[in-house]
């Protein structure tokens, strides 16, 4: 049975924790990431962990996909080491972090492991993941300490 492609759309604070979790356990390369000041978008290619797979059955294939994460009527992004120039380096994703900003613009942080973080500034909470393609096989599922 094939996969359906996931399509998720975060208008909310609450629908960007939705995302987030998809979105756990993702890995971008620095390639894979683009600021399009001019539209006002922030885009990254991600290769997303298919949990919601995973959790269907005990002998379900781990998976992955490439997924699109876009962020609209973005204002600024900043980064905290991330270089641009090592095109070759992969980010483990964890989370996207949100709070409202005094001026009342929304700060969507995306949290890295190694603490690596971007900062997407915006004016409004506009997101949607968009898997691309066909998933394939993966050996490794990722695996957390327990606290």
């Amino acid at each position: 049975m094939k996969a359906k492609n996931l399509k998720l759309i975060a208008r909310t604070e609450e629908d960007l924790r939705v995302v987030s979790a998809h979105l756990q356990d993702s890995i971008v390369s620095v390639s894979d990431i683009a600021n399009l000041k001019k539209n006002k978008i922030f885009l990254m290619q991600l290769n997303r962990f298919m949990w919601e797979d995973v959790e269907k059955g005990v002998f379900r294939k781990n998976k992955r996909i490439r997924t699109v994460l876009k962020f609209e009527n973005v204002l600024k992004v900043l980064s905290k080491n991330v270089n641009r120039h090592t095109k070759n380096k992969f980010l483990d994703f964890l989370a996207i972090e949100t709070h409202v900003t005094p001026d009342k613009n929304y700060e969507m942080k995306i949290v890295f492991a190694g603490d690596s973080i971007i900062r997407v500034i915006s004016e409004v909470v506009e997101v949607t993941l968009d898997d691309q393609g066909e998933a394939w096989d993966t050996k490794n599922k990722p695996k957390h300490k327990s606290i």
